[in-house]
């Protein structure tokens, strides 16, 4: 067990220290808001579950029987709430002796900072294990996958060539999401929401959405993706690991979502035997997804 002593930090035990750097710096926005739908939760798990709608209608024969189908459930995504907790202790001596008020108050904002980043890196996890196979939806597929099963066959969220940003890849995957369908094979009217890019794409994906013409090209056809305003918003992530992958947020419901049981607590306390005081971070949340339809993507070539 980590304890703060006097000699964790001996320089603040005499003056002369003009200042203390490298525990406290200014924060990203918070990130992870924009990567899912957020919701509350009350219990130990939360699933989203999939129904099966109908299908399309054949024609009746004169004096025959109406067709009849099913309406059935389909897939279970289970996502359980995680515990993430956090904290530091500190002996009597060290607050004692401690000559630098801003070190100690600096811990408690550090561990703020901590608990801030757990979250941006839990969220960000779900897009980076995307086209893991280990890390599974309901469906039995990763995130992103060409193989999602359905009533109607497989389908895909993915580009079946992995590509990089570029403004034909990116054409090619709202393509994909505008020729969504539900499990029965219907078509459902799905839309981009945002594109989702690490910090390596941010130029990219800026010049691909906003030059009024082609990007790197000669020829003098108009830019597509921004006179159709098919992708509303740039969405960048720092917390993104792989400067290939890209994605596409849709309007589909219950598509990527992040529930939270229990908000950051902060709490404090004393050990009566040796005077050491103890402070610590809790919360509890899960980050999940159920339709894989809420995000499409690749992982670059």
């Amino acid at each position: 067990m980590a304890v703060i002593t006097t000699g964790s930090h001996p320089k603040a035990l005499w003056p002369g220290v003009y200042a203390w750097f490298g525990a406290k710096y200014d924060e990203h926005p918070q990130q992870y808001t924009k990567l899912f739908d957020i919701k509350s939760s009350n219990k130990n798990y939360e699933e989203l579950v999939e129904q099966t709608g109908f299908g399309l209608a054949p024609v009746k024969a004169e004096g025959s029987s109406t067709a009849y189908d099913s309406h059935a459930q389909g897939v279970t995504s289970r996502g359980t709430n995680k515990a993430y907790s956090l904290g530091y202790i500190v002996t009597r001596e060290e607050k004692a002796d401690n000559l630098y008020t801003e070190v100690s108050m600096q811990r408690a904002a550090s561990l703020a900072f901590s608990m801030a980043q757990t979250r941006e890196n839990v969220g960000a996890n779900v897009y980076n294990r995307a086209f893991n196979s280990t890390y599974a939806g309901g469906d039995g597929k990763e995130l992103c996958a060409t193989d999602h099963g359905s009533l109607s066959g497989n389908q895909s969220n993915e580009l079946a060539t992995a590509a990089d940003l570029s403004e034909a890849s990116l054409e090619d995957l709202t393509i994909n999401i505008m020729d969504a369908v539900n499990s029965k094979g219907l078509k459902i009217s799905l839309q981009p929401k945002s594109l989702i890019v690490p910090t390596a794409l941010i130029y990219d994906a800026q010049r691909i959405l906003e030059s009024t013409l082609r990007v790197d090209s000669a020829n003098n056809d108009i830019n597509a993706l921004r006179s159709m305003s098919v992708i509303p918003e740039v969405v960048v992530n720092n917390y993104l690991t792989d400067s290939d992958a890209w994605f596409i947020r849709t309007n589909a419901p219950s598509g990527l979502c992040w529930f939270d049981r229990e908000p950051v607590q902060f709490t404090k306390d004393e050990d009566f035997d040796t005077d050491n005081a103890k402070a610590k971070a809790y919360m509890r949340f899960v980050p999940f997804w159920g339709d894989w339809r809420g995000v499409y993507g690749s992982p670059g070539a």
